[in-house]
């Protein structure tokens, strides 16, 4: 079986979806599916590279006009495409004429832009694009998409039938797992005992408690209320309240220590250590951060609402309104206030949920999927 993979360009620094088809291409390769990755190469983009300003007019040169040709000549070679991110379904057009899969990550972009989401408003040049990718997803012939929650959302925004639209959860692209050393050293934190502090330091961890946020910079990712719940439970805890710690663009917030550019292992340390992960965001297409914080033994406390349910399954804690600072913070309180007994078995209990999302598992079923779209 040969496999075209079709991932993103490497000037829009989508990170999280350039590591995904690395782990597909990874993946396949070692199950032996003959496997090639293509993307828009930059040219007009080496001109002045970035994602917005000029450096997106000239990304979009090389994305919508040099490549679909080059993408046409690699399609025809393979037995089947797969569009790893479905904000490239506008290239379905190019490659209609072969068996080809489109992963819908989340409608979050498409629904902004039609207007579902008055707190974030898209500009004309983006409703045109999120049109485009509209068009493409329902042009293509099969789709799966990373949770149910987005699903539905695909169903109702293609009107494509179930049958051609299925799940297929991510698998982590990275072996999250408690750091021994520093979930120990913060155990013993919390029980009052002496902690060499180099221990934390040597891997960049803070020293005293805290809470951490991990999320980028988007409007649903809600920044605004991590900062506000830390906030109301200081006003609650006094000089009890742990630190937050926000891994992310830059915060301004008082009191908040941000972090850019983590590298996973410093980011396993940091969950690790954490006295749990705040993750109340607004919407999701999945929620990565909630199973890496859980594999490595950190509690969750999200959104109860999907997707965030579904990969947190019964081993988070659940927020009924994200925007609701004190019930946020007292959720924060009562968490913090767990026995040692309780959180441990938390702790299993989340390690055992985030088990389920394996790369193994994720290639097993792309590789039946794929079979699936040959044989139709």
């Amino acid at each position: 079986m040969k496999v075209l993979l079709v991932s993103n360009y490497l000037h829009d620094r989508q990170e999280s979806m350039l590591r995904f088809a690395a782990a597909l291409e990874e993946g396949l390769r070692v199950s032996g599916v003959e496997v090639q990755i293509a993307r828009p190469e930059p040219v007009f983009g080496k001109l002045k590279p970035g994602a917005s300003g000029a450096g997106k007019w000239l990304g979009y040169l090389d994305k919508f006009l040099l490549f679909p040709t080059r993408l046409r000549r690699l399609a025809a070679a393979a037995d089947l495409v797969h569009i790893c991110d479905h904000s490239n379904a506008m290239y379905v057009r190019d490659v209609a004429s072969r068996p080809h899969l489109v992963t819908c990550n989340d409608m979050l972009a498409i629904r902004s832009a039609r207007g579902e989401f008055p707190q974030n408003r898209t500009g004309w040049s983006g409703r045109i694009l999120q049109r485009w990718i509209l068009a493409g997803l329902r042009r293509a012939r099969r789709l799966t998409c990373i949770s149910e929650a987005t699903r539905r959302d695909v169903l109702r925004l293609t009107g494509h039938s179930a049958e051609i639209v299925s799940v297929t959860y991510m698998g982590q692209n990275f072996a999250y797992a408690p750091v021994a050393e520093i979930a120990e050293a913060a155990a013993r934190r919390r029980r009052g005992e002496k902690v060499d502090a180099t221990i934390f330091a040597k891997q960049g961890v803070p020293v005293e408690p805290y809470i951490l946020h991990v999320g980028g910079g988007q409007w649903y990712k809600n920044r605004v209320g991590v900062v506000a719940m830390h906030s109301a439970l200081r006003a609650r805890l006094g000089l009890q309240t742990p630190r937050l710690l926000m891994i992310g663009p830059p915060c301004d917030a008082p009191g908040v220590e941000t972090r850019s550019n983590v590298d996973n292992r410093a980011l396993a340390a940091l969950y690790s250590g954490a006295e749990l992960l705040l993750f109340p965001s607004l919407e999701e297409g999945f929620g990565w951060p909630i199973i890496e914080a859980q594999a490595c033994g950190c509690h969750v406390l999200t959104t109860g609402k999907n997707p965030m349910t579904e990969v947190g399954g019964g081993a988070a804690f659940y927020l009924t309104d994200p925007s609701d600072i004190v019930a946020g913070a007292e959720a924060i309180e009562e968490i913090l206030g767990q026995d040692e007994m309780a959180r441990t078995e938390s702790i299993r209990v989340g390690i055992e949920n985030a088990a389920r999302f394996s790369a193994e598992r994720m290639i097993r079923e792309y590789l039946a999927l794929y079979r699936e779209v040959l044989d139709a």
